[in-house]
């Protein structure tokens, strides 16, 4: 039996028409009856690096009995010139967290994905410790179970103090060895309570790589440090 938890997250890849232009990760989140895609709003949309793709591709299983199979689903992000991803922002700025609804019926019939939902996130800050454990379930690089078509994990421990805003930011920092195309990915935790088909709390979205501005190359490694937004703005996301 595959583990549910690599089922959560799926290989994205961004296009201008048909024009490739990055990958990343993203992960499924179910609330009431609608289904969402949630990555980095930076996958979607990114004006620093002139990053303006206007569909998604998402990789999905179509076979519970064979995972050798898969199916491209295609996602338009804009509809008469409109974004069709919700983002958020607080007192802090932009939260780099993006959703986007996906039209159930228009999936193929034998999907398999498994979704997280509200009630796997962190409802209090204090149980959760500096320093424990996480995984950071993605595609790095875009490297994954070619065959199977499935992520790989990377442990992580959380690096900052969970629950205060890091800088004043709507993250905290995980330590980690992370690249590009982990964007997006979930950074969870086990759970021995509640779901029994999917037990793993949803802590954060990862992002992106910290580093220090004024480090020397030749010198200094880089930090290995990461941020992962607070994975409870996915209630304002999908309300």
């Amino acid at each position: 039996m595959i583990e549910s938890l690599l089922l959560t997250t799926a290989r994205v890849s961004t296009f201008d028409n048909d024009r490739l232009l990055t990958r990343a990760s993203g992960f499924f989140f179910a609330r009431d009856k609608s289904l969402f895609f949630v990555t980095s709003r930076h996958v979607v949309m990114d004006k620093p690096s002139k990053h303006f793709p206007n569909r998604l591709e998402i990789e999905l299983h179509t076979d519970a009995a064979n995972l050798t199979r898969s199916a491209v689903f295609s996602v338009y992000l804009y509809r008469e010139g409109k974004s069709l991803w919700r983002q958020g922002s607080d007192s802090g700025g932009e939260i780099d967290v993006a959703a986007i609804e996906l039209d159930r019926e228009c999936l193929p019939d034998s999907v398999v994905i498994q979704c997280f939902t509200p009630a796997h996130l962190q409802s209090s800050f204090e149980e959760i410790e500096v320093g424990s454990l996480l995984l950071v379930v993605g595609f790095p690089l875009g490297f994954h179970d070619t065959l199977h078509h499935l992520p790989v994990v990377r442990q992580a421990v959380i690096a900052s103090s969970f629950g205060l805003r890091f800088q004043g930011q709507g993250y905290f920092l995980t330590d980690a060895r992370t690249h590009r195309g982990s964007s997006g990915a979930p950074a969870v935790m086990r759970s021995t309570a509640g779901d029994q088909i999917l037990p793993w709390k949803l802590l954060g979205v990862h992002s992106a790589r910290i580093d220090m501005g004024g480090r020397d190359a030749d010198l200094d490694e880089s930090l290995g440090l990461n941020c992962a937004w607070y994975a409870d703005i996915l209630l304002t996301l999908t309300a």
